[in-house]
């Protein structure tokens, strides 16, 4: 028999949840919009609303908090290299939102109209960012921790830049088209290290051997000199 998943069901419970309460912000208006009438939407009695959520700011980003588990767990388990399983993580967030469009543009119409909630949002973009600069810490601890912050921070913002772009212009962006542009940064950021080929660096006169040495240890680790 297989385990019971109490985790799935109130995934889908709070989904559930949500997927009301935006039916209501968008007609009604998000300040105009009460718990009493959210929990009356979604069958439930105002006590097991606020059993699982603060207030109605938290039923509006539920998703993006199981997207977010989904991702971390994706990340654990990966066995691809590290910058590879960054991009795939959020090519796979990409992926969910894409798969629920009724659902997420509902919920793009209904931030865009309230400025609180749209700095809610800000904070949500930033938990994943922090999600892959965490990961790339523990699996790269040898890498300059400026370029694990600027990977990080360039992978969330083209995916954020691709989905916006869908939502907001209606313009048709394909999963292969994210995973593409992601693959793209990932070029650009590519390790030193992971290269099979020989690095080339030209120098100009009168660098000293200290500076030479100080520059590959940034980029490749500790760097042995021989004489």
């Amino acid at each position: 028999m297989p385990a019971h998943d109490e985790s799935g069901e109130t995934d889908r419970f709070r989904l559930d949840v949500m997927s009301a309460a935006l039916e209501l912000f968008e007609s009604r208006g998000f300040d105009a919009t009460t718990v009493d009438q959210i929990a009356d939407r979604a069958g439930i009695s105002r006590r097991t609303f606020f059993r699982q959520f603060r207030s109605k700011d938290d039923v509006v980003f539920v998703d993006h908090d199981v997207t977010l588990a989904a991702v971390r767990d994706s990340l654990a388990r990966s066995e691809l290299p590290p910058y590879d399983a960054v991009c795939d993580a959020a090519a796979q967030v990409y992926e969910r939102f894409a798969g629920t469009p009724d659902t997420t543009r509902r919920r793009y119409r209904v931030v865009q109209a309230v400025p609180a909630l749209r700095e809610r949002e800000l904070v949500m973009v930033l938990r994943y960012e922090q999600v892959f600069v965490g990961t790339l810490r523990d699996r790269t601890p040898d890498a300059d921790p400026l370029i694990t912050v600027q990977f990080a921070a360039a992978v969330t913002a083209t995916h954020n830049y691709l989905l916006r772009r869908w939502l907001r212009d209606a313009t048709a962006v394909s999963a292969a088209e994210v995973r593409a542009a992601l693959a793209a940064v990932r070029t650009r950021f590519a390790a030193p290290s992971s290269s099979t080929g020989p690095t080339v660096a030209i120098l100009p006169p009168g660098v000293r051997p200290d500076d030479v040495t100080a520059v590959l240890s940034r980029h490749f680790g500790t760097v042995t000199t021989t004489e």
